[in-house]
């Protein structure tokens, strides 16, 4: 980890960096060492730090919790390729394995929710539980994508694929296109909680790292090509298979980006039981929207026999 990072934010947790799959990752932890792991991944835009609620419940709980920077996100490496759902996924089992556990509970927001999905569809050996946070499954994004496109989320996604412009966007005036993005995707009450202008901040540092306004928007863009490429096609069947663990689904009943019922449609892909959660009022960011309801969804998913 760089000395004086901005994503270096203390708290009850340790930081360390730990290699998997060819690359270093960041990760904050917090818990005991002998506890059932608990793998946190992040979304867009966003770092370890948007699971600082959920970390210190899990550890307090008996858990093993590792909050991990993606690739080419806050103090991971930031290579020139390797954004794709299967190197991602590839990452996080590699994260597991040397964390020292054959399997974990991952939970995903986001983009980090679709690394969970492939990772618990392709690596079914490495997930005992799988919590995915405003993150439908790949399969059924895809459909409710080609069946009703939804304006805004749409929206986002094209304005992304240019080479360069984007990147300017996100570093102008000091990231001020990122505040603004979580803005426009919480709910009325996070904009305008006291907690929320801090919130915004770190994230702006966060995406203003060397590069990493380049490389957190590779997986938008991969996600949109691959769609017209053979890649992206292998990458839809491998994913049209059952997740056999048990599967905790929580979004944002205000989500302006992914509806609820894209969400649900998850279950289809789940084959060992799946509950899904709706918060009313809250947008794409439940876990830092609304904690405490996540805190507790999670607890209870977890500590389920």
């Amino acid at each position: 980890m760089t000395a004086g990072s901005a994503v270096d934010i203390p708290g009850p947790w340790s930081h360390r960096t730990v290699s998997a799959n060819g690359i270093q990752l960041h990760v904050a932890e917090a818990g005991p060492e002998s506890g059932p792991l608990v793998l946190l991944l992040h979304g867009f835009p966003g770092f370890w730090w948007a699971w600082r609620h959920q970390l210190p419940a899990l550890a307090a709980a008996g858990f093993r919790v590792a909050a991990a920077d993606l690739r080419g996100y806050g103090d991971s490496d930031r290579p020139p390729r390797g954004y794709d759902l299967w190197t991602l996924a590839g990452d996080a089992a590699g994260l597991v394995r040397s964390l020292g556990s054959r399997e974990a509970s991952v939970v995903g927001h986001g983009w980090g929710g679709a690394v969970a999905w492939t990772l618990a569809t392709l690596r079914p050996g490495i997930v005992s539980r799988l919590g995915v946070v405003a993150a439908p499954h790949p399969r059924a994004l895809r459909a409710a994508a080609r069946r009703r496109p939804w304006g805004p989320a749409l929206r986002t996604l094209v304005s992304l694929q240019p080479p360069r412009v984007p990147e300017r966007r996100v570093r102008a005036d000091g990231g001020a296109w990122v505040a603004e993005l979580l803005r426009t995707g919480s709910g009325p009450d996070w904009a305008a909680a006291p907690e929320f202008a801090e919130v915004a901040a770190h994230h702006r540092a966060a995406m203003l790292l060397p590069r990493v306004s380049h490389t957190a928007l590779e997986g938008f863009r991969w996600s949109v090509r691959s769609q017209f490429r053979p890649d992206g096609a292998r990458y839809a069947a491998a994913m049209d298979r059952r997740v056999t663990v048990p599967v905790l689904q929580i979004h944002g009943g205000a989500d302006p980006w992914v509806p609820d019922r894209v969400a649900r449609a998850s279950a289809r892909w789940c084959d060992a039981g799946h509950e899904h959660r709706t918060l009313d009022g809250v947008g794409h960011f439940p876990h830092q929207e609304a904690p405490q309801h996540v805190t507790d969804a999670l607890l209870d998913f977890l500590d389920t026999p």
